[in-house]
């Protein structure tokens, strides 16, 4: 394990200026080349320290112009038109990089890497949609995946659109046979 003093709140792990103990790999890979923490020695400690006021005055800044954009656009809806079967499945999935440009069409700039998308999105439909605009400060985007502009606006106003599978030839012959029984 690798002793960080975090740069800045990282969900799940800390706030800023918590000294904690990380597996090295994700030290490597991803906290230290983002900046988002320092290895935890003498003079890291000391810099920090020196740092801290105007590195929570900064990180104040930026939350409250994640706070102003977020209170403009709360309730912000993205439109993706997909090609699916008729069971509503996709041909191909909805994934963050796509959210991300829906949103940037919409008038929101935000990177991939801000779209906390748990799985792609596999389905027709409307899904609800973490993006981090601030790591303390997030937004919820419905995503409405459609497969024309018509059926999006159905959707948006809450119309069931996917339609039960096609009856198969086997279950129509079962009807007609049950009708023919019926009427005997």
């Amino acid at each position: 394990m690798i002793e960080l003093i975090l740069m800045q709140r990282v969900e799940k792990l800390g706030q800023m200026g918590d000294v904690v103990k990380v597996r090295p790999g994700y030290a490597r890979n991803f906290l230290l080349p983002l900046g988002k923490a320092l290895r935890a020695n003498a003079d890291n400690m000391k810099r920090f320290e020196g740092d801290r006021a105007q590195l929570e005055a900064a990180n104040l800044k930026r939350r409250e112009e994640a706070e102003r954009i977020a209170e403009r656009v709360s309730g912000m809806s993205v439109v993706l038109i997909r090609q699916a079967g008729e069971s509503g499945s996709l041909f191909g999935s909805v994934s963050a990089r796509d959210i991300a440009d829906g949103c940037k069409d919409a008038g929101l700039t935000v990177a991939r890497s801000q779209v906390l998308l748990e799985k792609p999105i596999k389905t027709l439909g409307l899904t609800n949609v973490r993006v981090e605009l601030h790591p303390e400060v997030h937004i919820n985007v419905v995503v409405n995946v459609a497969r024309s502009p018509e059926e999006s606006e159905r959707q948006a106003r809450g119309e069931e659109i996917v339609r039960d599978e096609e009856p198969t030839l086997e279950d129509e012959l079962r009807a007609e046979i049950g009708a023919a029984m019926a009427e005997r």
